[in-house]
């Protein structure tokens, strides 16, 4: 068993969540072992890791310098693949698929990621240090622990979109994907269980903010229509002006084993063997996870949606959240939003921004 005094050797540990308490920097870890990471989502995984005992009795808890140390030592591989995404697009079947591949180490929406991404949000100190922290961390999640592995793809949350010119200043060589749908049919699905970006101040500080008397003043079909566009609208400028890959829903699967096989690194066995996990895609279609999950700000990627003006409303008729979809314009799993402590994350009273910009494209399903 790994020793309690790890004196610098993270072998078989993972960073699990990655938070600023005043003006400090700290990472919790836990230990792994060599289990793959199969599950939907990263919080599933580490859910599963936190009930052994070793890891009830023994969490480590160590400053950011511990994951820039672990780099230097131990390397990980370098990221093969981004999967980016406007939600209920295919990305959690896509991530999935590739999870099946002993080859491959993927990350889905791992919100230590999220929480150095928008870091600067609320630390302005934090863009000094974001991109050397970021590969750091990436690093240290995408150790090789069966020895096998050969390929890393990350699946990031959907409003980490806003935050792709920071990643690509970290892996300027890495290609990535942006997985989109028809406006209608995600608005859809956001108003029958809705994610977290679409419940205001849920996901702390983001570019997707706007004033709570704003909020409260939509209704939720405009609130979910307006999020989307903003997300839809950065996807398509960054897939424009920093090389994104475009895929429609209407491509998957087919697509994974195809004209993105090169992009995530499949030869043509790994091809046969991700298409045969088809029937394994896990998210709960039609459930909303209650309880403890339901509170924690990285787990349970759906959420019961605020009250007031934003849950009354009920489902709209087709033209009326087309028309809202396309002309809107515009933790880690221990109970933290974007890298706050967990009194700020149940303090937390940020909301949502809608973009200015009409998204009127043929191209957006």
């Amino acid at each position: 068993m790994a020793g309690l005094t790890l004196s610098g050797d993270w072998r078989d540990w993972l960073p699990i969540r990655v938070w600023r308490d005043a003006d400090a920097w700290s990472v919790d870890w836990c230990h792994f072992g060599n289990r793959p990471l199969r599950e939907p989502f990263f919080c599933d995984s580490v859910e599963l890791a936190l009930r052994r005992p070793f890891n009830l009795a023994f969490r480590q808890n160590t400053g950011m310098d511990a994951l820039l140390e672990w780099q230097q030592r131990s390397p990980g591989l370098p990221p093969t693949a981004f999967i980016l995404h406007a939600s209920r697009c295919g990305s959690t079947l896509m991530a999935q698929m590739l999870a099946r591949l002993d080859s491959h180490v993927v990350l889905s929406e791992p919100p230590p990621l999220d929480a150095l991404l928008r870091a600067h949000h609320h630390d302005p100190a934090a863009a000094a240090w974001q991109p050397a922290r970021i590969r750091a961390l990436l690093s240290a999640l995408a150790q090789s622990r069966q020895g096998g592995e050969r390929a890393l793809v990350v699946k990031l949350d959907a409003w980490n979109i806003f935050e792709l010119p920071l990643l690509r200043r970290c892996f300027p060589a890495t290609p990535w994907i942006f997985l989109y749908r028809d406006p209608l049919e995600i608005v859809i699905s956001q108003l029958h269980s809705p994610g977290r970006h679409m419940v205001p101040g849920l996901i702390g500080a983001s570019p997707l903010d706007m004033s709570a008397g704003q909020a409260a003043s939509l209704s939720r079909p405009e609130f979910i229509a307006r999020t989307l566009g903003s997300v839809l609208a950065a996807g398509f400028d960054h897939c424009a002006n920093h090389g994104g890959l475009a895929v429609n829903y209407t491509e998957l699967p087919q697509a994974v084993g195809g004209r993105l096989a090169g992009v995530l690194g499949l030869d043509a066995s790994d091809a046969i063997i991700a298409q045969a996990g088809l029937h394994e895609h896990a998210k709960r279609r039609g459930t909303v996870r209650a309880g403890p999950r339901a509170q924690t700000a990285g787990c349970g990627r759906r959420h019961p949606h605020a009250g007031g003006s934003l849950g009354a409303s009920a489902v709209p008729g087709p033209g009326e959240a087309a028309d809202a979809a396309v002309h809107g314009g515009g933790n880690a799993c221990l109970n933290t939003v974007a890298g706050q402590p967990p009194s700020a994350a149940r303090s937390s009273s940020q909301t949502l921004h809608v973009g200015k910009r009409t998204l009127a494209r043929s191209d957006c399903g």
